[in-house]
């Protein structure tokens, strides 16, 4: 069980990685070591061609309580570090906190509960799916910091609700439970124990191809904003990619054996990826 900067601990069974925020003393407010954590521990997972799904889920009372202020300004040239890169044209450390969960070859399902503000809901818009409590509490909260949220917040809101809803959210800076959330489009699913629910459908996943459930994945983030000339041109690329390969021979030798329902033949390694 990979312990990344005492912030963040992963567990991997059965193909299902489990991914842990480990501050719960502090709600799992980000500093700079849990944000180095939470960015090692999904490059890692990426190299990790065993994983069919990842849950990513907060320690305690809280799922992600936004950053850690106090800290992290108790660092100033950590803090220095961080706002020069703002001048480069790359994607930054803050943004892939969330963005870098999009470039796993499976799907990650956020388990939230307690507090999510600022940067705890901009790491669970990062997951693909979210099943949240409904008391949860969630809330882009930058504007009460005088900032915008800059850690992956505009890419993946705008997937995700129309452009009023994102600027109102953005603007007032309100919390709004989870049974809101679902409602706005923002997470998929309410469940009184969301743990339990996000695991009872990745272990759902895990049973399905792999190579398809990648393809999938990354079929979909491309073709969704595109025009309908570019979503279909993904489509056969994908496609092309997933036919008769090993994985796409076993998923159709077990969907036509009734011998294979009962006792479907193991997947092969991963193949696909971006």
């Amino acid at each position: 069980m990979p312990n990344f900067h005492d912030r963040v601990t992963t567990d991997i069974q059965d193909g299902l990685a489990r991914v842990r925020l480990d501050r719960a003393d502090k709600h799992n407010g980000m500093d700079f070591e849990m944000l180095r954590g939470v960015i090692d521990a999904c490059a890692s997972l990426k190299r990790d061609r065993s994983i069919r799904a990842a849950l990513i889920y907060g320690e305690g009372p809280s799922f992600c309580a936004g950053l850690d202020f106090k800290t992290v300004l108790a660092k100033p040239l950590k803090a220095a570090a961080g706002y020069a890169k703002l001048w480069k044209p790359t994607r930054n450390d803050f943004q892939a906190w969330s963005m870098a969960w999009r470039e796993l070859p499976f799907p990650v399902i956020a388990s939230v509960h307690g507090n999510c503000f600022g940067a705890g809901i901009q790491l669970a818009l990062g997951a693909d799916i979210r099943i949240a409590a409904p008391d949860a509490k969630l809330s882009v909260m930058e504007s009460k910091w005088g900032l915008i949220p800059d850690m992956g917040g505009a890419a993946l809101l705008r997937e995700l609700v129309p452009l009023d809803v994102a600027k109102e959210l953005c603007f007032t800076g309100r919390v709004f439970s989870g049974t809101e959330a679902k409602a706005l489009g923002i997470v998929t699913h309410v469940e009184a124990d969301p743990l339990a629910a996000a695991e009872k459908l990745a272990l759902e996943i895990v049973t399905r191809s792999p190579d398809a459930i990648a393809a999938a994945k990354f079929l979909l983030q491309q073709a969704w904003h595109d025009d309908e000339s570019g979503a279909l041109s993904f489509e056969r690329q994908w496609q092309r990619r997933l036919m008769g390969r090993t994985n796409q021979r076993i998923a159709v030798k077990n969907n036509m054996s009734r011998e294979g329902q009962a006792n479907p033949k193991p997947y092969a390694p991963r193949s696909v990826s971006s």
